[in-house]
């Protein structure tokens, strides 16, 4: 079992940043594969942002490419994405993802049905 919570979101006006956290506690040392993925309302899920634990090998959606990043604090076991130059675009309720390594069916790294843990999600809004 993972658990996995977020926090850091919160409101912020366009061109400005917020750093999100997602603390694992659990089976962290299975985790394989983790990502931060966001839903807006009426819209489907999109990770936006992956990363292979073991070989700190990212990828991000064209949309954020250039002002997010994902990284993990092994020894917090804690994952970040830290956002800048926000857009109201990106308002949406952002959640933390991790595949373990038993994990289910690969669909990919950018699609959320790869990832069997997630958090909870933290609501971020950029208004303009």
């Amino acid at each position: 079992q993972l658990q996995l919570v977020e926090s850091g979101g919160g409101s912020v006006q366009a061109g400005g940043s917020l750093r999100l956290s997602c603390s694992a506690s659990g089976e962290t040392n299975t985790m394989q594969w983790m990502g931060w993925a966001r839903q807006a309302p009426g819209k489907e899920r999109e990770v936006v942002a992956s990363m292979y634990i073991h070989g700190v090998n990212t990828d991000y959606a064209d949309s954020v490419k250039g002002r997010f990043t994902i990284s993990l604090d092994n020894l917090k076991s804690t994952i970040y994405l830290q956002m800048n130059d926000l857009r109201p675009e990106d308002t949406a309720m952002y959640y933390c993802a991790v595949r373990l390594h038993r994990g289910e069916r690969w669909f990919g790294r950018d699609d959320p049905r790869s990832y069997g843990n997630w958090g909870q999600g933290t609501q971020v809004t950029v208004s303009s």
